[in-house]
């Protein structure tokens, strides 16, 4: 894997980019009880500078009515809007694998995944398109210059992430600072090369591992500097047998499949 950094100033090189047509983009937002937070997202979205092809809506059966509000969002935006219905709980990882491969089945050129919660600013999306022009992977990182979390976040809460994050890194041998980053955007292609049945972890470990298959098969990965937001509105959807099974996953991971 090539790791870069990125940088924010006002001398940052001209990015690369597609040439001809524009490339088409497709977002992947696995939901569970985001039905409050849906239609704020949906609509800074597609309000975005750039043109996204496809928003691709895996909702794991909320109780709150998510899917309905997805339904009824799709019929106002014509189409743009996907809404895959799972019908019960079956996992983070699981949604974006079932995602990833309907944005590869629409023929997406880039395909970014994010939260619904609006914790992932959305006015990064441009930034990370432009990007793939050159790189193949880009991630939103919270451990590199210029990249963060709100002022709002506790001591404790910040302790345990950045410790949280160093000893996934440290278990997996991972190289990429923000080892459990979920905004991410990827060159169709590289998600394309992948077996996407073979990820194990239904947690938030998914985003390890999907980071360590880039590193292994050494693509050229961006970390690009966020501001990581706290949720607004609904609850966070972190439980402990989650974390338990990132763990217990990457441990396999390291034993088993070294970069």
């Amino acid at each position: 894997m090539v790791l870069t950094e990125a940088r924010l100033d006002s001398d940052q090189a001209e990015r690369g980019g597609e040439t001809g047509s524009q490339p088409s983009v497709a977002v992947v937002v696995p939901t569970y009880n985001e039905a409050e937070n849906l239609p704020e997202f949906v609509r800074r979205l597609f309000e975005l500078d750039i043109s996204i092809s496809s928003l691709i809506v895996v909702d794991d059966g909320s109780p709150d009515g998510t899917g309905e509000v997805a339904a009824e969002l799709a019929r106002q935006y014509d189409g743009r809007l996907i809404l895959i219905q799972r019908g019960k709980k079956l996992g983070l990882g699981t949604a974006y694998i079932v995602g990833f491969s309907r944005a590869l089945a629409e023929g997406a050129d880039y395909v970014l995944q994010m939260d619904a919660d609006l914790s992932h600013d959305l006015e990064y999306i441009p930034d990370f398109v432009n990007e793939l022009g050159t790189v193949d992977v880009v991630v939103g990182s919270r451990y590199v210059p210029g990249g963060g979390v709100e002022a709002s976040w506790s001591f404790s809460r910040r302790l345990l992430s950045s410790l949280g994050n160093l000893g996934i890194r440290a278990i997996t041998g991972l190289k990429v600072k923000d080892a459990t980053s979920g905004f991410k955007a990827f060159r169709g292609s590289v998600l394309g090369s992948m077996d996407l049945s073979q990820f194990r972890c239904k947690g938030f470990g998914f985003q390890a591992e999907v980071a360590h298959a880039c590193q292994r098969s050494d693509y050229n990965v961006l970390e690009y500097p966020i501001v990581f937001a706290s949720r607004t509105r609904g609850r966070s959807k972190m439980e402990f047998a989650i974390m338990v099974e990132a763990v217990w996953r990457l441990l396999l991971l390291r034993w088993n499949r070294n970069p």
